[in-house]
């Protein structure tokens, strides 16, 4: 039987329409039409807006549990606490660390992904460990190394397949390599915690890496006559930036310079969010380092920032507010984006006909009302 979501706007993936009727059946988005049947169930959002769920491609933890627990228990409080944030699909991340407790992590998130009954895991990103020390961030270098087909190849067959993404820095020895072996297989490669130079990043880019960790955080910045890591973000053809709109991470500034230099369609909004994401501030661990959650921050005892507490749904707002976004373009940094960002956009990020029904109800404010998951309401603001 086909039920019906009623609303004034429907962000679509070739634009807003609306006002009208989805159609869910079974569980599954069918077409936004102008009449329905009589008698038709209709779930009525008059005056609010239907948006894809969102999808947050770069995350470390929330509600206090980290991936790096490998805790199958962890990631299903995750999953479920995921969609107050009104995100529906998401890639658990991990942190450098050794060999074999990555292995454990990918066999526990392997093992583990089709049995969480909330945001659905679309894959695995692993943010390291092939970095360099100088903009290492939250990042252990005591584990660093050049990038390994072997060891990459272990994680992957532990994981069952599913690391969908992999960030390294480009002036490590033997990448070029590894970046044409790996995306060949469809892993998507990040440049990030790199004091990489423009060339070192290029050379990256045309082996095959499409995206930059986390855009100004962990990486040599713009100068003038070296353009670096930053340079090459906001410059380099068919990439794709990471963002993190926590007002903390980013200058405004800086982020409104990226968005007019990337354009919105290249841009994919992500919160690093660490295990403290849901919690009251105090004293949290970020991998094997003391963090210390405070006035909307997480840091490392020496000052640094060490992941964030951003929700998603936050920074769909953020970029509205802060004027760099219309909302049509914020849900298409918070959905479509990171989801084409790490080849998973056959899974989420769009409202189309046959695929999962998985969307959020938002404000004129672009405040999240509810999220859905396969056409069931899963929470309420």
């Amino acid at each position: 039987m086909t039920a019906y979501i009623k609303a004034d706007k429907f962000f679509l993936k070739s634009g807003v329409v609306g006002p009208g009727y989805l159609e869910i059946t079974a569980g599954l988005f069918g077409n936004v039409v102008a009449e329905i049947p009589e008698n038709a169930e209709v779930t009525d959002y008059s005056g609010k807006w239907i948006a894809p769920g969102l999808v947050d491609t770069h995350i470390h933890g929330y509600l206090n549990h980290d991936v790096m627990d490998a805790d199958a228990d962890g990631l299903k409080v995750m999953s479920e606490g995921l969609l107050s944030c009104g995100v529906t699909s998401y890639l658990p991340t991990t942190l450098t660390s050794s060999r074999e407790l990555l292995t454990k992590v990918a066999k526990t998130i392997g093992d583990t992904y089709q049995e969480v009954q909330g945001a659905k895991i679309q894959g695995i990103y692993f943010e390291g460990p092939f970095f360099t020390e100088k903009y290492k961030g939250a990042q252990n270098p005591g584990y660093f190394l050049d990038p390994s087909l072997e060891v990459f190849n272990e994680w992957q067959e532990a994981s069952g397949g599913i690391i969908k993404k992999i960030a390294l820095a480009p002036e490590r020895e033997g990448v070029t390599e590894f970046v044409e072996t790996v995306t060949k297989q469809g892993v998507v490669v990040a440049l990030g915690h790199s004091d990489a130079t423009l060339v070192e990043a290029q050379k990256a880019v045309e082996a095959g890496a499409s995206v930059f960790v986390h855009a100004f955080n962990g990486m040599r910045g713009l100068h003038h006559r070296e353009p670096g890591m930053v340079g090459a973000t906001m410059t380099l053809h068919d990439v794709y930036a990471e963002l993190i709109c926590d007002g903390h991470h980013v200058h405004k500034n800086a982020m409104d310079v990226l968005v007019k230099t990337k354009g919105h369609d290249h841009i994919a909004l992500i919160t690093d969010c660490m295990m403290a994401g849901g919690m009251p501030d105090g004293n949290y661990m970020l991998g094997e380092f003391p963090v210390v959650v405070a006035e909307g921050t997480a840091r490392l005892e020496s000052g640094n920032l060490a992941g964030s507490i951003l929700k998603l749904k936050e920074a769909l707002k953020n970029v509205v507010d802060w004027g760099m976004a219309t909302p049509e373009q914020a849900v298409m940094m918070a959905s479509l984006i990171p989801a084409v960002s790490c080849n998973i956009d056959d899974k989420c990020g769009m409202i189309a006909k046959g695929r999962d029904a998985d969307f959020i109800v938002l404000t004129d404010k672009m405040e999240l009302e509810a999220t859905y998951l396969d056409g069931k309401c899963r929470y309420e603001a």
